[in-house]
């Protein structure tokens, strides 16, 4: 079997977990709507969309289409505010090019739209031939699959045969429903008992924990 790598990019690969949940706060309080910081961290994964739709079902809220159109762009112009000097987290561009030294063919798969994460590709130094999957490209939105089977397809190989690395359960429930195995990272705020609980096969502190694990997933030197 021939592995490939599916990443999640915002918590997983760069630093800006709190700066979206930051951004999405702002952004909500410009429209005189309150909700705690910690409600919002629980959604960071989803699209902008479903996040606002399930913040609404749980606070009882109406938001008009006006309101959610306002908000999104709040929410991005605030993010790039707060993210011009994006952190790379430890061992991710390491981790990155260790997988291509090893032929190890691997995507990435954000549910950010295009605009928003090119920040975070080019400090990355990804690759053009690297396929990126974002937001604005799929119907469905994590927890569904699709972004993930899109990435697989676009390096023409099975999902069933990749590892999903992401840091919410989202990206693992999504990588579950997809027949994916899920990897865990622990630096988007989750424990390791709730990434366990959505399906994690293995949990690592962050990119460089598992790049000094690779062989715990049969990846060869």
């Amino acid at each position: 079997m021939s592995a490939s790598f599916l990443f999640d990019l915002d918590g997983t690969l760069v630093d800006t977990v709190y700066q979206h949940v930051e951004a999405w706060r702002q952004a909500l309080t410009a429209d005189a709507i309150q909700v705690p910081l910690w409600q919002i961290h629980r959604h960071v994964g989803m699209t902008g969309d479903l996040m606002l739709t399930a913040l609404a079902r749980e606070l009882d809220l109406r938001f008009t289409d006006g309101q959610l159109d306002r908000v999104k762009q709040q929410h991005e112009a605030i993010y790039q505010q707060l993210t011009t000097d994006i952190q790379l987290l430890p061992g991710a561009k390491e981790l990155l090019a260790s997988l291509t030294d090893r032929r190890v063919a691997w995507a990435i798969a954000t549910s950010g739209e295009r605009a928003s994460v090119q920040g975070s590709l080019d400090r990355l130094g990804v690759p053009d031939g690297v396929p990126v999957i974002t937001g604005d490209r799929i119907e469905a939105a994590k927890p569904e699959p699709d972004i993930f089977i899109a990435a697989a397809e676009a390096l023409h190989m099975p999902v069933a045969e990749a590892f999903v690395v992401g840091d919410s359960i989202w990206d693992l429930l999504a990588a579950q429903r997809a027949g994916a195995l899920g990897i865990g990272l622990l630096t988007g705020g989750y424990g390791a008992d709730e990434l366990r609980g959505a399906s994690a096969h293995r949990i690592y502190a962050d990119p460089s924990d598992l790049l000094r694990h690779l062989h715990e997933l049969g990846i060869a030197e």
